[in-house]
Parts: C-alpha cells; sequence; structure tokens
C-alpha cells in the first residue's frame, strides 16, 4: 500500500504558482486576484476564508475579502457580485456556501461571469465540463485527478466506481474520469448490490459525507482508492473509507486529513491562475 500525500503535492503546485505570480507580473504587472465572499459567521466557513486568503498571501495574489452579515438582502449580494465581475483586479470570484436562508445559493453562482467563476460551478463552466471544453473545472474533481496523476496512475482502460452524485464532487470526477478513458460507473443511495460494484473498481472514489462507510469488504485487492469525505467524529476528522481496515488492501490510498483536503485550495489556486492567464491572453 502507498499513500497519496495530498499535502505534499499542494506544496509542489504552490510553490510553482508562486514562480508563476512572479512570471506574470513581469509579463502584465499585475498580479491574479481573488475575491471571497463570507455571508454570515459559520465558524467552518470563517476557517476555509481565512485559509484561503492565507494562501493568497503566500502566492502573491492580491486577495479580497467580503465579509457580510447574515441578515444581508439577496440584492445586496447581488450587487456586491456585479461589482466584482467588473472588477479588473479581480480574476476569481468565489462566494462561500452555505449561504443563509433568505438568499437563493443559485441565484447568486449563476450571477458571476463563467470566466470568473474559480470554483468551476457556473451552468456554462459545467456544460462546458461535460463537452470536455472546461476552463474552470470544480477544484475537488481537479484535485483527485491532479492527484492520480502526480502519482503515475494510469487511468485509461480502467472502472473508475464513484460513489456519490453530487454536483460537487461526484458528477464532474466522474465527467473528468470518464474525458481520461476511464470506464465509469456512479454509485448512490439507490444502487442496489452495493459492494458488488464497488469491489469491481480499479479507482474507488468515495464522495458519500457518512464515515467510514467504505469498509474492507467493499474494495478489491490492489484498488486505487480515493477519500473525499471529511466527518468529524469524537473529535477527530476521518472520511468515508474504513482506513485501518482497506488500506491493505489498497495498492494506493488518501488518508483524511491530509489527502484530497490539501488540494482543493491548491486547485482553487490554479483555476485562479488560468483565470488571469485568460483574461491577459497568457497562456501556459
Amino acid at each position: 500500500m502507498a499513500l497519496i500525500d495530498g499535502k505534499k503535492v499542494s506544496l509542489e503546485i504552490r510553490d510553482h504558482l508562486a514562480e508563476e505570480v512572479a512570471e506574470v507580473k513581469r509579463k502584465t504587472g499585475a498580479v491574479p486576484g481573488l475575491a471571497v465572499v463570507l455571508v454570515g459567521d459559520d465558524p467552518a466557513s470563517a476557517v476555509y476564508v481565512r485559509n484561503k486568503n492565507k494562501t493568497c498571501q503566500s502566492l502573491g495574489f492580491a486577495s479580497f475579502e467580503h465579509v457580510l452579515p447574515a441578515e444581508t438582502p439577496e440584492a445586496d449580494l447581488l450587487a456586491l457580485v456585479e461589482s466584482l465581475n467588473v472588477d479588473e483586479k479581480v480574476h476569481g470570484i468565489l462566494v462561500q456556501l452555505p449561504l443563509p436562508g433568505q438568499i437563493d445559493s443559485e441565484k447568486v453562482l449563476r450571477a458571476i461571469l463563467p470566466e470568473k467563476d474559480v470554483d468551476g460551478f457556473h451552468p456554462v463552466n459545467m456544460g462546458q465540463l461535460v463537452v470536455g471544453r472546461s476552463l474552470l473545472v470544480p477544484c475537488t474533481p481537479l484535485g483527485i485527478i491532479t492527484l492520480l496523476d502526480r502519482y503515475g496512475i494510469d487511468i485509461e482502460g480502467k472502472h473508475a466506481v464513484v460513489l456519490g452524485r453530487s454536483n460537487i464532487v461526484g458528477k464532474p470526477v466522474s465527467l473528468l474520469l470518464l474525458g481520461r478513458n476511464a470506464t465509469v460507473t456512479i454509485c448512490h443511495s439507490r444502487t442496489r448490490e452495493l459492494a458488488a460494484v464497488t469491489r469491481q473498481a480499479d479507482i474507488l472514489v468515495a464522495a458519500v459525507g457518512r464515515a467510514r462507510f467504505v469498509t474492507a469488504d467493499m474494495v478489491k485487492d490492489g484498488a486505487v482508492v480515493i477519500d473525499v469525505g471529511i466527518n468529524r467524529v469524537d473529535g477527530k476528522l476521518v472520511g468515508d473509507v474504513d482506513f485501518q481496515g482497506v488500506e491493505g488492501k489498497a495498492s494506493f490510498i488518501t488518508p483524511v486529513p491530509g489527502g484530497v483536503g490539501p488540494m482543493t485550495i491548491a486547485m482553487l489556486m490554479e483555476n485562479t491562475m488560468k483565470a488571469f492567464r485568460a483574461r491577459h491572453g497568457l497562456f501556459a
């Protein structure tokens, strides 16, 4: 069994991005700018926003933080998004979810210009992903593919089984795997004989949000296991995979924490750099 170290890979990506920032600044006199909007005082969201701002600063990105009170009207948030859409210094916009009940999250996400949608959730970007021409891809799925590549894990021709069909992870990672010529099966709460399906997987992606849901009897010998879950059990973070039970059967496995998680912010920064390059006509 080999451990897939997402923290290590994410640091390598950040180092490369810091070099890129210096390069593009020399060429354009500008740097990538990321605007993060937080509505309310959800503690977990606040931590995520702080981490994103720290990462921006460490890479030399411009960081624009907008923290709004929980009672902010939807119209005010939409007006802020519109102002960020036209701000030349802002290349990426991220509105932290969840949003308070009076705000329609879907309406807000649609209001972000697709070319500044560094989360990759705008219907235009999701549609581009379906047809295989995407620039900005959802960050966690992109991080998963990047980890597979960095560890030399071949995707083509493999049977990939994805547990979970969310718009955030399950559907987009399935499309990315399909685009890399994997045979893809998507499983969900209505899937019959689930363990029989997951045991066919050469690559198993677990994104169901249930602590230690994937057990050893659900995994075939030599499978690559990617654990996207982040669950808190007795004060500790655990994944959707029973790590101790499964690690002896897997050829590669991601830990929680330290696996897919660190890649998500790294891919957010990479998407912001892609948006900056596209805006300035710079192509790597």
